[in-house]
């Protein structure tokens, strides 16, 4: 009896204290009050005081008011000729068939303008918008990128259209909150939650892309959507999901919006993308990188060479150099250098931090226009000078800098005897004068199509090769 009187004794003395603490713990916190008409310095968080902020303590709706209205719907209507019949083909009667896409788009000012990916419109012969409030309107395509994936649409209204405006994607931080707003599977605008998990990503593997990683859910229609942070600044263009299914499964990409609006407002003003560069070639740090090449540093880009006359020469930049700041922007890796310089133009001046002996230094570099082009058929194009046209007999060209990396091709142009120095004249019969043409060509043309490459040999004869078809 006495031990039974004792653990009774015990637990209502732990009941009372369990009590006594949940008094003081949870109903002595003080209250915040927020008076009508009172404008909160920060209207995006709940006010708490009872530690870090975290999910519970997060208020989306602030950033998605702004948004949903500004996000629309874009249908793309493409005309495919095809026999439906044994009979039409033997007749040669082919009949033609609508077939339609669907992305989501955004609109990035009160007149009209919609930025969406290339990929959403790419071969439309008609587009249309459709507004979160279901108004449809037909769009014009005023020029596309295919390079960074981005597509500037316009359409005609009465009214002034609701906008999202740009942020900078360069100041947006691993672990921050973002909103991804589209229109998959043909909803109206619809908002998913995540945060930033990484930034200039590249996935073509080819140093071609620097794209913000985030875990918002992404899905099929989602693409040219906005992904904005949660003041509701747009800060990239949803863009691509991994996926083996095609379905999101945890990681979405976006292209950075300082990239996007800087091709957007190329597009506006020249009808096509400047692109400035440095006018270096060399290679990412990283461990092995590092001890090859006789340094400590890990992180940065090392220069391996610098070209003739670019601003990177005129600023002193010179081979063993390691570049490791553009403007307050660290590189780490290539994709960080791309990134930046995807958002500059020619005729831009960038701060560039270099670490040279130890010591670092700050020079301002004027940007260039890019003078190379990838062909991944037969591999790096640039600017030919006329020394080197005339060498081959030629008034017009650009020559082959360094052969494609691809084994198939690399391998044909070795049996073939074509090598490093040759001048290319022509791509699918159109003349090249610069590497502007080569540009504009293969941005009529998808990576599917067959291609027509006239060059002049090393022995100066005139040859011409056809791929794919």
């Amino acid at each position: 009896m006495k031990k039974i009187a004792t653990l009774i004794l015990v637990s209502a003395l732990g009941g009372f204290i369990t009590l006594g603490a949940y008094k003081t713990i949870y109903e002595k916190k003080e209250s915040v009050v927020v008076e009508p008409n009172t404008v909160l310095s920060n209207p995006v968080y709940t006010v708490s005081n009872t530690g870090p902020i975290g999910i519970a303590d997060t208020d989306f709706t602030f950033a998605a008011e702004k948004t949903i209205d500004a996000v629309v719907h874009v249908k793309n209507t493409t005309i495919s000729q095809g026999y439906t019949t044994l009979e039409d083909l033997i007749f040669g009667r082919p009949s033609q068939r609508a077939q339609i896409g669907t992305g989501s788009g955004v609109i990035i000012s009160p007149d009209g303008y919609i930025i969406t990916n290339n990929h959403v419109i790419e071969g439309a012969q008609a587009i249309t918008i459709t507004t979160n409030d279901n108004v449809t309107i037909e769009a014009a395509l005023v020029g596309t990128d295919p390079k960074t994936d981005i597509a500037l649409l316009k359409v005609d209204y009465d009214e002034d259209l609701p906008y999202t405006a740009f942020g900078d994607s360069d100041n947006a931080k691993i672990g921050e909150w973002v909103l991804a707003v589209g229109n998959p599977f043909n909803l109206t605008s619809t908002v998913t939650a995540g945060i930033i998990s990484a930034k200039s990503r590249d996935l073509s593997g080819r140093n071609m892309q620097s794209f913000i990683q985030t875990d918002a859910a992404v899905n099929r229609g989602n693409s040219g959507g906005a992904l904005v942070n949660i003041n509701g600044e747009l800060i990239g263009i949803n863009t691509a999901i991994t996926s083996q299914t095609g379905n999101y499964v945890g990681y979405s990409f976006a292209v950075p919006s300082n990239i996007a609006r800087k091709v957007v407002q190329d597009i506006m003003e020249f009808g096509n993308v400047q692109n400035g560069i440095l006018g270096i070639t060399g290679q990412a740090l990283d461990s092995q990188t590092a001890e090859a090449n006789g340094t400590d540093e890990t992180e940065g880009f090392l220069v391996s060479s610098v070209e003739a006359d670019s601003g990177a020469e005129k600023a002193g930049i010179k081979n063993g150099d390691i570049i490791k700041k553009l403007d307050n922007v660290e590189i780490s890796k290539f994709s960080d250098m791309r990134g930046f310089l995807n958002s500059k133009r020619p005729n831009d001046v960038v701060q560039v931090t270099v670490l040279r002996n130890g010591n670092e230094k700050v020079v301002p570099v004027t940007l260039i226009k890019n003078q190379r082009y990838i062909v991944p058929q037969i591999g790096t194009l640039k600017k030919a000078s006329e020394r080197e046209l005339n060498n081959y007999g030629v008034s017009h060209g650009v020559k082959l800098a360094t052969m494609t990396t691809i084994d198939y091709y690399k391998s044909y142009w070795s049996k073939v005897g074509i090598n490093e120095g040759v001048i290319v004249t022509a791509i699918d019969g159109e003349k090249i004068y610069g590497i502007e043409d080569v540009e504009r060509i293969m941005a009529q043309r998808s990576v599917q199509d067959p291609i027509t490459i006239d060059l002049i040999n090393n022995s100066g004869e005139r040859e011409r090769y056809n791929f794919g078809g």
